[in-house]
């Protein structure tokens, strides 16, 4: 799809904010990404990334970046030059949180920058550890947030 389609698809939806996500949005950045953020801006449109920040968040995206992190193969997979581009981090919480906790504490992020969800795609998955991750983000200072999609609709793909 390109930037006029997408342009003409937001417009029918009548929202006011657009997510760009799935993948690794910057990798788009030169290949038109770039462009898209200045029309949908420049069309009175909030725009915020979803970014696991392994690649360099761009020094002029203008969206709201939320960075999310992700712990594989026993290393953070990030690019520590985002600690200051993100305008926020969110973590999935899977029973321990020491490495959220560290990888934090380096960094030096405020907690109220934090936003941490349970670990799960199946509605039963998020309940089972939602109080485990609410007493995380109490005792931490961290923001909590469900998944709501999944909550409400389970795994229903779609939505």
């Amino acid at each position: 799809m390109d930037s006029d389609e997408i342009c003409r698809q937001a417009a029918v939806t009548g929202t006011p904010l657009i997510v760009i996500t799935g993948g690794e949005p910057y990798l788009q950045w030169h290949l038109g990404l770039k462009e898209l953020e200045r029309r949908l801006l420049n069309n009175g449109y909030e725009l915020q990334y979803e970014t696991s920040g392994k690649i360099l968040i761009p020094e002029n995206s203008k969206g709201y970046k939320v960075c999310s992190p992700k712990f594989l193969k026993n290393h953070w997979h990030f690019d520590e030059r985002n600690i200051d581009r993100a305008d926020e981090f969110k973590f999935v919480f899977s029973g321990d949180g020491e490495r959220i906790k560290d990888f934090v504490q380096k960094h030096g992020i405020s907690a109220t920058r934090v936003w941490i969800m349970p670990l799960g795609a199946y509605r039963t998955e998020q309940l089972d550890l939602m109080s485990a991750t609410w007493e995380f983000c109490i005792k931490n200072r961290f923001n909590f947030t469900p998944r709501l999609h999944t909550l409400a609709f389970d795994n229903k793909k779609g939505i």
